[in-house]
């Protein structure tokens, strides 16, 4: 029993842990992950049901600066705001000094002013090749006697080369399209003067006023010159003239006389060259251009005010003349 009393007492102590799922640090987590879920949504449900006008507002809120906020202005640097500063130089400090400045020149173009420059170095232009033309007439041995059979001007469409009939120098066989040898070698000179220049051109036949016997109905005058204007391209193309550079060969009859005076006069039979300047060349190009129009309202009207343009002009009436038969053309 004295043993007994002499053994140790021995007392056992378990420390108790809240961990595991017995303990509450979660339950804080997860409730301040449900109270930012909650004031996502409920974020998310205002800028739903919010206009797109208070929208900007808020955004415009929230970007303007603090400076331009309280100051005004329509930037931080704005000169009519009346904190100093800002500008395109961040380094000043007497604020901006012309709204907008540019340290750099602007470029003005002036279109007006630009075409009149191009059109004044293609006069220019045409000019030099008159001046040439003129000078291959005087020194070119084979040239020289059909001085007076070559008429050089400049017009509004161009340069105008003219080979014209004398009463004694036809350039064609007589109420034919065939060339004379030294129409052919007229025609070779100049091709080489236009094949060195980068304007297309435009060739038209004319014939004088001497009627056909049979008059109009089957080959007439203006079959002829169209005839003479078509053999004239083939001699230029054959004298080393490139065959794009031609963009328009008519025929015109007596329409156009050089001599108004008398129809019947020999300069009235001739050919005529022009050296197309570029606004001639793009109303050329241009003239069979579709007009569109926006409805059938529009179109009714276009080909109403075409119609009516048509019956105010009224041709004048020409006298018909005598049949006479055929003679030098």
């Amino acid at each position: 029993m004295a043993d007994e009393g002499l053994r140790p007492i021995i007392i056992k102590r378990i420390k108790k842990s809240g961990g595991g799922h017995h303990g509450g640090a979660w339950k804080i987590a997860y409730a301040d992950f449900v109270t930012a879920m909650m004031a996502f949504f409920l974020l998310m449900w205002l800028l739903g049901s919010t206009t797109k006008g208070d929208l900007q507002g808020i955004a415009d809120f929230f970007s303007t600066p603090l400076k331009v906020a309280m100051a005004g202005g329509s930037g931080s640097g704005d000169s009519s705001s009346v904190i100093k500063g800002g500008g395109k130089d961040m380094t000043r400090i007497d604020g901006q000094q012309k709204k907008g400045e540019d340290l750099t020149p602007a470029k003005n173009f002036n279109l007006k002013a630009a075409e009149a420059e191009l059109e004044r170095q293609e006069i220019n232009r045409l000019k030099a090749l008159k001046e040439r033309i003129e000078k291959a007439i005087d020194t070119i041995p084979g040239l020289q006697q059909f001085k007076n059979q070559l008429l050089i001007d400049i017009t509004t469409e161009g340069l105008r080369i003219q080979i014209v009939d004398e009463k004694n120098r036809p350039m064609f066989a007589l109420a034919r399209a065939e060339l004379q040898p030294y129409t052919k070698v007229i025609l070779h000179e100049i091709a080489k003067i236009l094949n060195d220049i980068p304007n297309r051109i435009s060739l038209s036949g004319h014939t004088d006023a001497t009627p056909y016997s049979s008059g109009e109905k089957s080959y007439s005058n203006w079959e002829l010159s169209s005839d003479r204007a078509n053999a004239s391209r083939r001699e230029l193309v054959a004298g080393g003239m490139a065959e794009n550079k031609v963009l328009r060969v008519v025929g015109l009859s007596s329409a156009v006389l050089f001599d108004s005076s008398d129809p019947l006069n020999p300069i009235n039979r001739r050919i005529s060259i022009i050296v197309l300047n570029k606004k001639a060349e793009d109303s050329i190009t241009q003239e069979n251009k579709k007009i569109e129009v926006s409805d059938k309202e529009s179109a009714q009207e276009a080909v109403e005010s075409a119609v009516n343009a048509q019956q105010q002009v009224k041709p004048a009436p020409v006298a018909p003349a005598a049949p006479v038969a055929p003679i030098a053309r």
